[in-house]
């Protein structure tokens, strides 16, 4: 007797063999989890593409001491109200100003939005904290 003949009997004698059509279903599941979940991955990734909005900060000017104002690229679909968050900054990061700022829907793709940020102290910097659809 060999070792494979004395595996065979045990499964044998305590099922452990699997039919090639048990094997066959198994592979079929896995493949249509798989399939699945490619599919979910790839759905969700375009969904959240479409209903995103990407600023930028384009430049800042500093009119007065208690003044800086931020230009803005705001890229989202057509026809969206997007709301932004413009913070303004000494020169140890500290912030000394902010503002929202509510950018009405357009048919253009991307905006350039101005706005003057009021500061408490003088500003080094000013730039879009975040961006957001209302």
């Amino acid at each position: 007797m060999t070792l494979t003949d004395v595996d065979r009997k045990l499964a044998d004698r305590y099922g452990r063999t699997r039919s090639a059509a048990s094997r066959r279903w198994t592979w079929v599941a896995i493949g249509a989890v798989a399939v699945a979940a490619t599919g979910l991955l790839g759905w969700t990734t375009v969904s959240n593409a479409l209903n995103s909005v990407d600023a930028d900060t384009t430049g800042f000017t500093l009119p007065d001491e208690h003044t800086v104002e931020v230009r803005v690229q705001v890229t989202v679909n057509p026809g969206t109200r997007v709301a932004c968050s413009l913070e303004a900054q000494d020169a140890e990061h500290g912030i000394v100003g902010w503002k929202i700022v509510e950018v009405p829907a357009s048919d253009d793709h991307s905006r350039i939005v101005t706005a003057q940020i009021p500061t408490t102290a003088p500003a080094t910097t000013g730039f879009v904290r975040s961006c957001w659809i209302i």
